[in-house]
């Protein structure tokens, strides 16, 4: 599978500017330019690989800036799917059948199970809370069984995932956290149905992510290194009274 420059989310990619130039640069209107350049570098039989090193790309320190960014991420997605879906067939003929459906799982997948969660989260809560014990048949609790263990089989293997990240990284004391998957899920079931909202009433607006906000971020440290001068007091201009000549006192 070749598809992987975009998945994951704090990159920095670094191209070869005769590839670049060759498979049509950076898409002016995807508002997610690396998910499309990755699509077109499989689509020209190029491979992308990750550099071990580490990124120090600054997430969003407030909620509002977050979802900003999220629904751009969702909206770009969209258009990646369904430009490159223009055309099923020679999308397949181009990246063949394992790298067909790899997008359609990764790309369409991720963007379609963003706007389901919560209707499937609303459905399993309604079923757990007014469904009586044994009112239903064997059909319905083997359905409400499977919708039952795929979310929770869901939420394992994200917070699973997350741990082996933060572990590695030294950060197992705080994977406290991941017990918020399900909220997070939300948020971005919010920035999922917001970006199909922009989707069809400004496509092409870009939600700048605001930077400089965490303390570890670049900004942050040029302004804490930065010396702060006191400013100087202004005087206060002349008076009448202060602009006399001294009077002349006789001995």
């Amino acid at each position: 599978m070749k598809i992987g420059l975009w998945c994951n989310c704090y990159l920095s990619p670094h191209f070869r500017t005769a590839v670049l130039r060759k498979i049509g640069a950076w898409d002016p209107y995807n508002v997610t330019e690396d998910a499309d350049l990755g699509m077109r570098l499989s689509r020209f039989s190029y491979r992308s690989t990750v550099i071990g090193s580490t990124t120090y790309e600054e997430a969003p320190a407030r909620f509002m800036s977050w979802l900003r960014q999220r629904t751009r991420w969702f909206k770009g997605w969209m258009k990646t799917w369904l430009v490159h879906m223009r055309s099923p067939r020679r999308l397949l003929e181009d990246l063949g059948l394992a790298g067909f459906m790899t997008f359609q799982l990764v790309v369409g997948g991720n963007v379609l199970a963003a706007l389901v969660y919560p209707v499937f989260l609303a459905g399993a809560l309604w079923e757990l809370a007014l469904q009586a014990p044994g009112g239903e048949g064997w059909g319905d609790s083997l359905l409400a069984g499977l919708h039952g263990t795929a979310l929770v089989m869901g939420f394992a293997v994200a917070g699973f995932v997350g741990w082996l990240g933060l572990a590695r990284r030294s950060l197992a004391g705080t994977a406290w956290v991941l017990v918020l998957i399900p909220l997070h899920w939300l948020l971005l079931s919010l920035a999922a149905w917001r970006a199909l909202y922009q989707l069809l009433r400004d496509p092409y607006h870009w939600e700048k992510t605001e930077h400089g906000l965490a303390r570890t971020s670049r900004l942050a440290r040029e302004k804490r290194l930065t010396p702060v001068f006191p400013k100087r007091k202004r005087l206060a201009p002349p008076t009448a009274l202060d602009s006399r000549q001294p009077r002349q006192v006789s001995a």
